[in-house]
């Protein structure tokens, strides 16, 4: 099909509607072949690419579930409050208040607030990291050549920055981030160990307990020391459900996780959400 004319290109780009490609949103995300759930309830289905990045914003109760399609993905996550983003994902605070340097489930994910965004509710992977954050335009450079968002090697930090850009977010707004699917572990002498991935297929599932505005970069690990740049799609699909409650294990779990849940619930009702 011609499109030296403007008559060709708008025949030629109505001619793919409907066209799937490998990685792409799909929208309305209820036509998801064979979804996790009723498909009326599903409200965001794609597919990342290697080296690319995605973002949403997504109703308290949520539930994410990231999926590591072919074993080389890594999923480089920052959560903002969709309505404040001045409160943000705090890795050190995640870390710190909970006792422990390792994700999985059952771990909260903390705001700088001393508020929970998101909860880790199911997990089948187990090689997370909280420890690196993600990779820099610097470091990509001297690995692979490029590490400018549109190169065949873009680092984290710049695809979060296009991402934070579509949410009126701007660098400074950016800290460090959580991985999910290639993590690392501390060695007795402090020196870090990459574990890789837990292989194709593994998953993990977040429940959003605020609004959020979810960023995603699909990008090798820092540590990955293979030398190629090896980042395969990464599935992301969320779902309607409904946040943790009183009564749940989850919020009992710690005193410290019920301390933020509290702290969340506190937020939640002078605002008269909950």
């Amino acid at each position: 099909m011609a499109t030296s004319t403007t008559y060709g290109a708008r025949d030629h780009a109505r001619a793919q509607e409907g066209a799937r490609t490998e990685s792409m949103p799909v929208v309305p995300a209820s036509d998801w072949p064979a979804p996790p759930c009723e498909p009326a309830r599903l409200v965001w289905a794609e597919t990342v690419a290697g080296g690319n990045y995605t973002h949403r914003v997504l109703a308290r109760g949520t539930e994410v579930r990231l999926t590591d399609l072919r074993g080389d993905a890594c999923a480089h996550l920052l959560l903002h409050h969709a309505d404040r983003p001045w409160e943000r994902l705090n890795v050190a605070d995640t870390v710190k208040v909970q006792w422990n340097a390792y994700l999985g489930e059952g771990v909260l994910l903390l705001s700088d607030q001393g508020r929970v965004l998101a909860s880790v509710v199911a997990d089948t992977s187990g090689r997370h990291d909280a420890l690196c954050g993600t990779s820099t335009l610097v470091r990509n450079t001297e690995r692979y050549g490029d590490g400018s968002p549109h190169s065949a090697s873009p680092a984290g930090r710049e695809l979060f920055k296009l991402a934070a850009a579509k949410n009126g977010l701007e660098p400074r707004d950016l800290p460090p981030s959580l991985s999910f699917f290639q993590g690392v572990r501390v060695r007795e002498d402090g020196t870090l160990d990459f574990t890789g991935s837990a292989g194709p297929g593994a998953a993990v599932t977040l429940r959003t307990e605020q609004d959020v505005t979810v960023l995603i970069a699909n990008v090798p690990h820092p540590a990955d020391p293979r030398p190629g740049y090896v980042s395969t799609p990464l599935e992301v699909l969320a779902w309607r459900a409904r946040p943790t409650e009183p009564g749940d294990p989850l919020w009992d779990a710690s005193p410290e996780g019920r301390r933020a849940f509290l702290n969340t619930a506190e937020s939640l009702t002078a605002r008269g959400i909950a």
